[in-house]
């Protein structure tokens, strides 16, 4: 079965960076479309971006882009997520997740998924 491992969360400042990871066990990471998810405390869990498994196609909330890239990493076989410009509206669970529905588009809708990791904690804070 699929198994999904996020990593790379942590504290910043705002303005600053953080990279998560992914890691993607049992299958190729190619073989899955794959998102980025979020829950800030008391909200429900949004969709940050998603990359199709073929193409790829992305996608991005609007609160996110132009900040946020997703992408793939086939050599180390992770899905990956580079946060620049931190807000602390960013803070939050953010897991990752993968379907093999779709194949040309990608949705950032949660019930889409059928696989999810335990997630990472970011924290943007002064």
């Amino acid at each position: 079965q699929l198994q999904l491992v996020e990593s790379g969360g942590g504290w910043v400042q705002p303005g600053e960076s953080l990279r998560l990871s992914c890691t993607v066990s049992k299958f190729s990471v190619d073989d899955y479309t794959l998102g980025w998810f979020r829950q800030a405390p008391g909200k429900a869990r949004e969709g940050a971006a998603c990359i199709s498994r073929y193409g790829p196609t992305t996608d991005y909330s609007d609160s996110v882009k132009g900040r946020f890239t997703i992408s793939r990493n086939n050599a180390k076989n992770t899905l990956d997520l580079l946060m620049n410009d931190l807000k602390p509206e960013d803070t939050g669970i953010y897991y990752c997740a993968a379907e093999r529905k779709s194949i040309l588009a990608c949705s950032r809708r949660p019930e889409d998924y059928a696989y999810w990791g335990q997630g990472t904690q970011v924290t943007v804070s002064s």
